[in-house]
């Protein structure tokens, strides 16, 4: 699993100017089944995805095509880490501890 935490790298006005196409992007990942969650961070200075992909190459492939990424009004960091517990929903990305 990744938690990728994007920092606004420009005003709020760039970023809101291509949020509709943000919006339509993480609609694609979800429907492809690679984004569980996502939402703003308070304060408002970027957000939080949390993704599921066979490797870090396939989330780096994803994020560059993000179009906030493309309009260069946020900056992505990635952390991947191994979920050894998880809600129910959640049991089919568990990795078991060890």
């Amino acid at each position: 699993m990744f938690v990728l935490e994007l920092t606004y790298t420009a005003p709020l006005d760039a970023v809101d100017a291509v949020l509709p196409d943000h919006v339509a992007w993480l609609e694609e990942q979800y429907a492809r089944g690679a984004f569980l969650a996502s939402g703003r961070k308070n304060p408002r200075d970027g957000g939080v995805i949390v993704a599921v992909a066979e490797d870090r190459a396939r989330i780096e492939e994803l994020t560059a095509g993000d179009p906030f990424v493309l309009a260069g009004v946020c900056a992505y960091r990635i952390t991947e880490f191994e979920a050894t517990k998880t809600a129910p929903e959640l049991e089919r990305y568990r990795v078991p501890p060890g």
